[in-house]
């Protein structure tokens, strides 16, 4: 049953000291515009409030790996991404992520 649920690319980005309104104005502008052409609208984008500090996390939900390789592969090669990625390098320290899928628990789906 697991296996039908969808898989989700959760990202965590550790940002430079001070620099997370500037990242969110370079994401929003450069990124989010290219995203939205290869994937899915996020499930969420959201900022670290307590705890670890100068995050940004966000969710992308996906079919399966097949379907996030190629859509990812479509957003590497769209001639705006190298923008966004020159725009960030400085600002970003750190980058996790992690393929998750819901819990198949029968109460929430």
């Amino acid at each position: 049953m697991a296996e039908n649920l969808p898989l989700v690319d959760l990202r965590t980005y550790t940002i430079a000291l001070r620099k997370m309104p500037e990242f969110l104005d370079v994401f929003d502008r450069l990124a989010m515009p290219v995203q939205l052409r290869h994937l899915r609208p996020p499930i969420g984008v959201f900022v670290s409030a307590h705890g670890a500090l100068n995050q940004i996390i966000h969710l992308w939900e996906y079919e399966s790996l097949a379907d996030l390789e190629r859509r990812a592969a479509a957003r590497d090669k769209d001639p705006e991404w190298p923008a966004y990625l020159q725009a960030s390098a400085h600002l970003i320290t750190a980058q996790q992520n992690q393929l998750i899928r819901r819990s198949a628990l029968k109460s929430l789906l």
